[in-house]
C-alpha cells in the first residue's frame, strides 16, 4: 500500500513468482526476488521473500540478512526460528543454541516454538549430542494423536534421530507415525520405510526396454543363416523348355500379347476423344 500502483503491481506479481517458483524451482524463485528487493527494498514483505529465496537456495548468510530486515521493519518475531536455522546453515549450532533461550521463544505461536524446537535438535546434532537431540524432540506436540500441520515433520526428525542413535525399531516406528499424518507427501518417509524394510523400487518398463535391447542387440551366428537357393538366368529362353511346357508357355504369351493390344487400343480411343472447348475463367484481381 505504500507503493504507487504502477509499481506495487510489478512487485506483487514478482512476489507471485516467487511463492509459485520457491518448492519446485528455487534458483528462478531467488531470480524473481531480485528483482522485486530492486524495485522495493523498503517493503517488509519484500525483504522476507527475498530471505526465504535465499534460504531455500542455501545463500544463508544473505537469507539471515533480510531476515533482520525484515524483523527490524516489522517488530515481529515470527522469523526467529528460520532465523537461528539460518546459523547452522553458516555452521554456527552453538548461536542457534543461544538464540533458543532469547525472550523471543517464549512470543511465538504454538507453530513457532515446534519450529524452533526442530532447529534446537538439528543444532543439538550438527555437535553430535544425538541423546540431547531425541530429548529435545519428545513434547507434547510430538505425543499427541491431532494432526497438525507440523506433525509430519516433527515425528520424521524424530525419526532420523532414533535411526541416527541406532534404534532402527523405533524409527520404523515413528517413520510410519510421519507417513500417517503427511496427507501432502511433505517429507520422504515412505521412501525411508521402504529403505529399513529392504524394498528396492524396480521399473519394470525400464527392465523390458533393457532385455529388448539384448536381443535385437545379438549377433547371429553362422548357423543362424539360411542358404538360399541360387538361380542363374543366364542363356534361358523359351527353347529351353521341351514338349508340352514349351507348347503352354508359347500359348500364354500369345494371350498376353492380345491383351496388350487391346489396352493400347482403349487407351487410344480415349486419346482421340476430341476435348471440349469450354470458355477459360478471367482470373480476379483477389486471386
Amino acid at each position: 500500500m505504500s507503493l504507487p500502483k504502477g509499481l506495487a503491481e510489478d512487485v506483487a506479481s514478482n512476489l507471485v513468482m516467487v511463492a509459485r517458483l520457491i518448492d519446485e524451482e528455487p534458483e528462478q524463485a531467488y531470480a524473481y526476488s531480485r528483482i522485486a528487493l530492486r524495485l522495493a527494498s523498503r517493503v517488509a514483505a519484500v525483504r522476507e521473500a527475498a530471505g526465504f529465496a535465499a534460504y531455500a537456495t542455501q545463500k544463508y548468510s544473505e537469507a539471515l540478512a533480510e531476515f533482520r530486515a525484515a524483523r527490524r521493519m516489522t517488530g515481529s518475531v515470527e522469523l526467529w526460528p528460520v532465523m537461528a536455522d539460518c546459523e547452522r546453515g553458516l555452521g554456527r549450532p552453538e548461536r542457534a543454541l543461544t538464540m533458543a533461550g532469547e525472550p523471543e521463544v517464549q512470543k511465538l505461536d504454538k507453530a513457532g516454538q515446534v519450529e524452533m524446537r526442530l532447529v534446537v535438535a538439528g543444532a543439538r546434532r550438527d555437535l553430535g549430542q544425538l541423546d540431547a537431540a531425541i530429548v529435545t524432540l519428545q513434547s507434547p506436540e510430538l505425543a499427541s494423536n491431532s494432526v497438525q500441520p507440523w506433525t509430519p515433520r516433527l515425528r520424521y526428525a524424530y525419526a532420523d534421530a532414533l535411526l541416527a542413535a541406532g534404534r532402527e525399531d523405533e524409527a520404523r516406528e515413528w517413520f510410519a507415525k510421519a507417513l500417517e499424518a503427511d496427507k501432502d507427501g511433505s517429507t520422504d518417509a515412505s521412501d525411508r520405510l521402504a529403505e529399513l524394510d529392504g524394498v528396492d523400487f524396480v521399473d519394470a518398463m525400464v527392465e523390458d526396454d533393457a532385455e529388448v535391447d539384448e536381443v535385437v542387440a545379438e549377433p547371429l551366428g553362422a548357423d543362424d543363416v539360411r542358404d538360399e537357393p541360387e538361380f542363374d538366368d543366364e542363356g534361358e529362353d523359351e527353347d529351353d523348355f521341351e514338349g508340352d511346357d514349351a507348347d503352354a508357355v508359347h500359348e500364354a504369351d500369345v494371350v498376353r500379347e492380345a491383351d496388350v493390344v487391346r489396352d493400347a487400343e482403349v487407351v487410344d480411343a480415349d486419346l482421340e476423344e476430341p476435348a471440349r472447348d469450354e470458355p477459360v475463367p478471367p482470373i480476379s484481381k483477389d486471386a
